[in-house]
């Protein structure tokens, strides 16, 4: 399954500082972000959906997150 999130993150640096985060967090997961987009978006492949996790996460650490469907 394939998630996809509008996030407000900016720059490389921090995108990679979150992917390892999540990854973490996530363990079996696939996350990769698209900074190149309007929508700075944020892909996340796993077995199930863990979408609100992801936002949860996202959000406590300061970064908007809102999945897209």
């Amino acid at each position: 399954m394939v998630e996809v999130f509008k996030t407000n993150i900016r720059h490389k640096r921090t995108a990679d500082k979150i992917k390892i985060e999540l990854l973490l967090r996530f363990p079996g997961c696939k996350v990769n972000f698209d900074l190149h987009d309007c929508d700075r978006i944020l892909r996340i492949e796993s077995t199930a959906s863990i979408g609100k996790e992801i936002e949860d996460t996202m959000i406590k650490k300061g970064i908007y997150c809102e999945e897209l469907f």
